[in-house]
C-alpha cells in the first residue's frame, strides 16, 4: 500500500465509501468499556477471595499466597474453555476477560484444544504458542527494557529483596 497506485479512488469508490460508512453500525464504546470493566473486575474479586482463601485457611502469607492464586486462576480459566463457558463470556466482556491471566490461559488451551486433531507435537505443541507466543516475547523484552531504564535511574538498587 505504499504506492501511489493505491491512494488514487474513482468517484464510484468514494461514493461507495462513503455509503459504506454511513451504514456502518455504530460501535457501543459505553457499553463495551462497562462489561469489560465489570468481567474484569469480577475476575479480580474472584483472585481475591482465592488469596484471601489461601491466606486465612491454608497458613499462607499474602505474598506466599500469590503463585497459588494464580495457578487456581489458571485452572478455573482452562476448565471454562474447555467446557466452551470461557469463550461466551469473552464474546460478552471483550477485554475485561482478555486482560488477566485468565485471558492468557484462555489463548494456550483454546489453541491447544482446538489443534489436538492434529497431534501432540506438531499440534497441541506447535499451534498453543502462536497466539500466545508474542505476548510471551513482548512480554520479556518489555520487562528487560523496564529493568533497564530502572537500572539506568537508579543505579543503586540491587532488585532484590
Amino acid at each position: 500500500m505504499s504506492n501511489g497506485k493505491n491512494n488514487q479512488t474513482t468517484p464510484t469508490q468514494k461514493e461507495y465509501q462513503a455509503l459504506a460508512k454511513k451504514r456502518e453500525p455504530s460501535r457501543p464504546v459505553v457499553s463495551n468499556c462497562i462489561k469489560a470493566f465489570l468481567v474484569g473486575g469480577l475476575i479480580s474479586i474472584i483472585g481475591q477471595a482465592i488469596q484471601d482463601m489461601f491466606v486465612n485457611w491454608g497458613g499462607f502469607d499474602r505474598k506466599e499466597a500469590s503463585n497459588p492464586t494464580v495457578a487456581v486462576l489458571i485452572l478455573i480459566s482452562v476448565i471454562l474453555t474447555s467446557l466452551g463457558v470461557y469463550d461466551k463470556i469473552a464474546q460478552w466482556a471483550g477485554a475485561g476477560s482478555a486482560v488477566p491471566v485468565t485471558g492468557f490461559a484462555n489463548t494456550m488451551a483454546s489453541a491447544a484444544i482446538e489443534h489436538r486433531s492434529e497431534g501432540l507435537v506438531l499440534g497441541v505443541g506447535g499451534k498453543m504458542f502462536k497466539l500466545s507466543g508474542p505476548v510471551i516475547v513482548f512480554g520479556t523484552v518489555a520487562a528487560f527494557v523496564v529493568g533497564i531504564v530502572h537500572w539506568i535511574f537508579d543505579p543503586g538498587s540491587t532488585g532484590g529483596s
